[in-house]
């Protein structure tokens, strides 16, 4: 049976806030990093698990990809090294056409299917071990997100905040310290009457942003749902181009 999904919204918060300072917090189970080539001391980017029927799918920022996906591998609460939900491998990566063709960035997001692990002689899937977030629409100006995130070297582990997004040329956005380099494809979450969900990564314009303390993301829509749909089936999977420049 194919799987509906509802995009949910929330209620708009307060007026953004000034730049908010990122704090250390403790790992979360469904937020973690992509290796490009085998578990290392630095990873590629941040991703984090999707609920779906089939408990096998991850989000991340499509710039962060190329190619098949094959190889590439994601680790959910990265501990310093220690891999306490596993290691999982990516066997197909699935785009918004518009991303394939010209790299727009408003579709700049991709889904990952991972394989299931054997363990205790069972099959198990990701879905089984780490409970994801729903998808869910992307939010709306003022409304509160909470953006947990691995920036630069794994080792350093995660950071979070929690402030109000806005819109800037068409992006949600949100003023916050310390997302640098390998926060790409981290969740926006916000607080829906259906509890968190997943409304945004960072990516789009810019591919996040030029700044530490400025990121965006693509404005998840019904285009992004027909993405999620098609990894949740595990239809054909795609290849993508090679990512140009930020522009920077």
């Amino acid at each position: 049976m194919t799987a509906v999904l509802v995009l949910v919204t929330g209620s708009a918060g307060s007026d953004p806030i000034p730049t908010a300072r990122s704090g250390s917090v403790a790992r979360s189970a469904a937020v973690g990093v992509i290796f490009l080539d085998g578990v290392g001391d630095t990873h590629d980017c941040t991703a984090s698990v999707i609920r779906s029927p089939a408990g096998d799918v991850v989000l991340t920022a499509a710039h962060c990809l190329s190619g098949t996906g094959q190889g590439i591998t994601f680790v959910p609460g990265y501990d310093a090294g220690a891999t306490p939900f596993g290691v999982w491998n990516v066997t197909g990566t699935y785009v918004d056409p518009r991303w394939i063709s010209t790299q727009d960035p408003q579709h700049d997001y991709a889904f990952l299917v991972v394989a299931p692990e054997q363990r205790d002689g069972r099959r198990v899937r990701i879905g089984d071990v780490v409970a994801g977030n729903p998808l869910g629409a992307a939010p709306q100006p003022g409304q509160q997100v909470q953006v947990n995130t691995y920036p630069d070297t794994a080792a350093a582990g995660p950071i979070s905040c929690t402030t109000a997004a806005y819109a800037f040329s068409g992006y949600p956005a949100f003023d916050c310290d310390g997302y640098a380099s390998g926060s790409s494809g981290a969740p926006l979450l916000t607080r829906t009457s259906a509890g968190m969900v997943t409304s945004g990564i960072i990516g789009g314009l810019q591919q996040g942003g030029c700044f530490d303390y400025t990121s965006y993301s693509p404005r998840f829509d019904t285009d992004t749902v027909a993405v999620y749909e098609r990894a949740s089936r595990s239809e054909q999977p795609d290849t993508l181009p090679v990512t140009r420049d930020n522009d920077c």
